[in-house]
């Protein structure tokens, strides 16, 4: 059974880069335009892994990511933090938060990749 991937990112063009980026994996990719709508998708999709934009609209990432660690079912989902939040301290941020990985935007599509077979293998 192939692996889903739950992407939370508000952007569609981002959306775009990452969808094109997992149709070239064995990933099942499940799309989620917010926070708010990620935290539903992770409890309903039981994803394998989450890749998290941080500044969405309705409930940001970090909250998103909070409210998922927080849920016994989900806490062992594994969280890749995808922002353009890339001052000093906003990996130590995200982490805090519950986020497992952090790449930055805009990242090269192979080295997110490497980030998420590395959190799939």
């Amino acid at each position: 059974m192939s692996k889903r991937i739950l992407m939370v990112e508000d952007t569609e063009d981002n959306r775009q880069i990452i969808r094109d980026l997992i149709a070239t994996t064995e990933y099942e990719l499940i799309e989620a335009p917010d926070g708010a709508a990620g935290v539903a998708a992770a409890g309903t999709h039981r994803p394998d892994l989450i890749l998290m934009d941080i500044q969405l609209p309705v409930v940001d990432g970090y909250e998103a990511a909070r409210r998922i660690k927080a849920d016994p079912e989900l806490r062992h989902i594994p969280i890749i933090a995808v922002t353009s939040y890339a001052l000093s301290g906003d990996e130590a941020k995200a982490l805090a938060a519950g986020c497992d990985g952090y790449v930055a935007k805009p990242f090269s599509p192979r080295e997110l990749l490497a980030k998420i077979r590395q959190f799939l293998s």
